[in-house]
């Protein structure tokens, strides 16, 4: 499994694919910090980074997962042994590429963005709420791939659909049992997000394993 992701991994980067969600990465990164943010308001920043780039994390994984051609992906599986390893080769891929991504984003306003440092425990929730946001936009990234929606326009249209649902959800009281991204948001913003924490991060993971077992699921059917 570990040369099937490191094949994933240089395909991807030999296509080309992560230069569009990495330029939109730093779009936005920009946007955020474009005026330094003030002391004592690090951890709402990285709250809302983080709710925000779950659509940039999801364009990722998507482009991983498109990059091989059909019949390259029936070649894996034979290698692998067991569809099983294809699978979760292709997921281990997009997650790193996520996880350096969201390490980009959690980096990026200690260099410029930030006024002040911010505190350990405000940075540890930053980093907590990036890895939440790296492990919804992974699952949604597989969801809306080419091994599950064949149409790209389809695939992008239910993956920027799929995202402003998530946000609209969010503002329900549903929402909690989903990807909460207002919650976290609006709890950062008012001090109280060490409080909400454990169920915010409950109700994302599951959502997350949720979705990645139905993506499983779907690819043994159509691989």
């Amino acid at each position: 499994m570990i040369h099937l992701v490191r094949f994933k991994l240089a395909a991807y980067a030999r296509s080309h694919r992560l230069l569009q969600p990495m330029i939109g990465l730093f779009v936005m990164l920009l946007i955020f910090y474009s005026t330094l943010t003030p002391p004592g308001k690090e951890l709402s920043a990285y709250a809302d980074s983080a709710g925000l780039l779950i659509l940039v994390f999801a364009w990722a994984a998507r482009g991983l997962l498109d990059t091989e051609p059909p019949t390259q992906r029936l070649i894996s599986m034979t290698a692998a042994g067991r569809p099983g390893r294809e699978i979760g080769a292709g997921l281990l891929a997009a997650l790193t590429v996520t996880l350096g991504m969201a390490a980009i984003a959690v980096g990026f306003p200690l260099l410029h963005g930030f006024a002040a440092m911010p505190t350990s425990a405000d940075l540890a929730l930053g980093i907590a709420l990036h890895v939440l946001g790296v492990s919804a936009g992974t699952a949604l990234g597989a969801l809306t791939s080419r091994p599950i929606l064949a149409s790209p326009a389809v695939s992008m249209l239910a993956l920027f659909g799929g995202y402003l649902a998530l946000l609209l959800v969010s503002l329900t009281p549903v929402g909690r049992l989903s990807v909460p991204i207002m919650l976290w948001m609006r709890a950062a913003n008012a001090g109280l997000l060490d409080t909400v924490v454990l169920p915010i991060s409950a109700a994302t993971l599951f959502w997350t394993a949720a979705s990645l077992i139905l993506y499983a699921r779907l690819r043994r059917l159509n691989p």
